[in-house]
């Protein structure tokens, strides 16, 4: 796993020649059809529903540009599609991956294909563009929840967005795919009211518990999470940033999150494990000797095999337990 992928600004500081060779050398694979064998990894199916069986018997390719969306996505597709998600590997860092001649080659022969953008993945932009791809459907989830360059790119950690996502990808399934519109319906009823009760229970529980309670955090993907549950993030948003751009905070920034520990202004404190830096090492440090508990996150699906939801449900339980501690309210 990785201890700090602080460096998400390093895609920016990349040379435009560099850029240029990699869009070259992957248009040259635009006209190529055959499907990827390359080690971009199936999205788990963990959980999803396999109802409906039968149809047109056609089946999508699709490609995720994280595991996180490709996860949800094979879950909507069950057996009717097959999924493939680029970044699969818990030590890459989605903000600055380098494409390889395998993902041009399995963009190419996509159907559908699924971008968080934002900002967070313009590499994936590039590919795109280098395999346009014929009749190939593009999702862009930055361009679906409103949200340009410059916003908080993490909208997987938002439950509303997740479920914008979800609705869009069953409604594209049914465009690209008439004859098994049923099929695609109930994988989708399944996968929202079953597969994802756990997590919207959580979701729910422990907005209707701890509404408004202060909180504090180590960057800015937790704060669609955050929102999303009701906490009163603490936090200058300015430091949440930069830790997440991989830029130094503001000694000013620090010194208010090093009162709001030693005060106990924030009742949890939440990190992202995959990303500890030296200041985070520190405020994790404090907030413990300070007695307040500390839930971890990590930026992607960081278990081999494991669902969306199963990741979710086990930060939002370690979240919940920490809320509960810090108020006494269970």
């Amino acid at each position: 796993m990785r201890t700090d992928i602080s460096g998400h600004a390093r895609a920016h500081a990349r040379t435009a020649a560099g850029s240029l060779v990699v869009v070259a050398a992957l248009a040259a694979l635009s006209a190529c059809s055959t499907s990827s064998g390359s080690g971009s990894d199936k999205a788990t199916a963990s959980g999803g529903a396999e109802s409906g069986e039968g149809g047109s018997g056609k089946v999508l390719h699709v490609v995720a540009a994280e595991n996180f969306w490709g996860s949800v996505a094979q879950q909507l597709g069950g057996s009717h599609t097959d999924v493939k998600s680029i970044i699969s590997n818990p030590n890459a860092d989605p903000h600055d991956y380098e494409p390889t001649a395998a993902d041009g080659r399995t963009v190419a022969s996509a159907q559908y294909t699924i971008v968080n953008g934002i900002g967070y993945d313009a590499w994936a932009d590039k590919l795109l563009s280098a395999n346009p791809g014929s009749g190939r459907t593009d999702l862009k989830v930055g361009d679906l929840v409103g949200l340009k360059p410059g916003g908080n790119p993490h909208r997987w950690y938002s439950p509303d967005d997740v479920h914008k996502v979800i609705e869009r990808i069953t409604g594209d399934y049914k465009k690209l795919d008439p004859a098994d519109a049923a099929y695609f319906d109930a994988q989708k009823k399944t996968y929202e009211t079953q597969t994802l009760a756990p997590y919207n229970k959580l979701v729910g529980d422990i907005k209707a518990k701890y509404a408004g309670t202060p909180v504090g955090a180590s960057e800015s993907i937790v704060t669609p999470l955050a929102d999303g549950l009701g906490l009163k993030m603490l936090t200058p948003e300015s430091f949440l940033d930069a830790i997440s751009e991989g830029t130094d905070p503001t000694a000013k920034d620090k010194s208010a999150i090093d009162a709001q520990i030693q005060n106990k202004q924030i009742k949890v404190y939440v990190y992202n494990s995959q990303n500890s830096t030296p200041d985070v090492a520190a405020q994790v440090k404090a907030a413990k000797a300070a007695g307040i508990p500390v839930a971890t996150v990590t930026e992607t699906l960081t278990l081999a095999g494991t669902s969306f939801q199963d990741w979710q449900v086990r930060q939002l339980t370690d979240i919940e337990k920490a809320l509960a501690q810090a108020t006494g309210k269970q």
